[in-house]
């Protein structure tokens, strides 16, 4: 069973003895003993820890590092969904968690090793032994990106195991008992997870394929992931692993509120890094040149003073003001004198003061701004007065 705390995750095995017809019961009062690849937290109320089998996984050269007893049942199975309770085992199942320290690879993983004392119960083919433990490590964490996390959450890695052996601290305990065994029978079996609230759970990831998913019959708001167990595969390892993740707050809203912020940042992006690039772009144009030394930047007609010279009051017509200045002129008329008009033109000119860095680069000290207004007034198609008004300034930056 797991639940939004993780850990330790409450385990069931539930189990019976199978015997052939052929065989009789009688003599086969013997205790049974569990390998788990982990580490279990005790039941004090069960009863005190077993010395022997403490002194029996020291003998083999492992290190105790926890010992207690687990919580042993046999409930019938036809009242299992039922409130009948089960029927305790006294004294339950005693167990040790070791490790082994020594060895070329150094410190293993903790093993626990269960003594399940034997009960007529597990020949009952109408009832099933319940052993209950609270297991330590069974969920990992996964490791992610931070930005997987901010917006999908941790995850987290759960796998089950049968039959898989491979752990080095399971190996040699199983390898010195392998031929007793007590293997699968015909019989279903299945490793099964139960996930509890499971309005707040993200299943991401089943393994293997033939896994199955589905709500709980009898659990509420609890899903379920099961695997059925094959027999006929011996001691091949069949393993359960899931990747999964329990969300809350604001993470529950993340399928709506990710798009929403995607698409207002999306429609928000593009003037942002206009309005952006052109502050940094006026900026770095306001304070640094890259061109020719004389360069300028005009707006407009901007006349030079050779220019103005050629036009002559009372000799420099229309037409050879026209090609002179250009075509880009307003031009004012007064309806008293139809005789007479007036050409204006007007221009912008910016020029940088520079101190060269390099050859073609130069840093801007400040730009000199020049504002140009010439009026050209014509009588007669002649010019008869020609007047020049500019203004001067300084400033930090181009002025538009």
């Amino acid at each position: 069973m797991v639940t939004p705390e993780l850990d330790p995750v409450q385990v069931e095995i539930l189990w019976s003895l199978v015997i052939p017809p052929d065989r009789s019961t009688t003599g086969l009062e013997q205790d049974l003993f569990l390998l788990w690849p982990g580490a279990v937290l005790p039941e004090e109320q069960v009863g005190p820890p077993e010395p022997a089998l403490a002194r029996y996984m020291e003998a083999r050269g492992f290190s105790v590092i926890g010992e207690g007893r687990l919580a042993l049942s046999s409930q019938s199975l036809y009242f299992m969904d039922s409130r009948e309770p089960p029927t305790p085992i006294a004294g339950g199942a005693p167990f040790v968690t070791v490790v082994r320290e020594d060895g070329a690879l150094g410190l293993t993983s903790p093993v626990t090793y269960v003594r399940i004392p034997w009960t007529p119960y597990q020949v009952n083919r109408a009832r099933l032994m319940d052993l209950r433990l609270r297991a330590k490590g069974l969920v990992v964490s996964r490791h992610s990106s931070w930005v997987e996390e901010v917006f999908r959450g941790e995850r987290f890695l759960l796998t089950l195991s049968f039959n898989d052996v491979r752990q080095r601290g399971v190996f040699p305990l199983y390898f010195e008992v392998r031929d007793r065994l007590v293997r699968l029978a015909d019989d279903p079996s299945q490793l099964m997870v139960n996930f509890t609230d499971a309005s707040h759970v993200k299943i991401d990831s089943v393994t293997p394929a033939a896994s199955r998913r589905h709500l709980s019959e009898s659990l509420d708001d609890t899903e379920v992931v099961s695997l059925f167990l094959d027999g006929s595969t011996g001691v091949t390892p069949q393993v359960l692993t899931i990747l999964f993740g329990y969300f809350s707050g604001w993470r529950a809203w993340a399928p709506v509120i990710i798009p929403a912020l995607f698409f207002l940042l999306g429609n928000l992006a593009g003037p942002l890094l206009r309005f952006l690039g052109a502050r940094g772009a006026r900026a770095l144009r306001a304070h640094f040149h890259v061109g020719r030394a004389h360069s300028s930047h005009d707006r407009g007609v901007v006349l030079s003073p050779e220019a103005l010279a050629r036009i002559i009051p009372g000799k420099t017509t229309y037409d050879e003001v026209i090609d002179l200045c250009g075509a880009d002129v307003e031009i004012a008329e007064r309806l008293n004198s139809p005789e007479q008009r007036t050409l204006i033109y007007r221009g912008h000119h910016v020029e940088p003061q520079r101190r060269p860095i390099l050859p073609w680069v130069a840093r801007v000290a400040c730009w000199d701004v020049q504002d140009q207004e010439i009026e050209i007034t014509l009588e007669h198609e002649v010019v008869s007065d020609v007047q020049v008004r500019v203004k001067r300034a300084r400033a930090p930056e181009p002025v538009p």
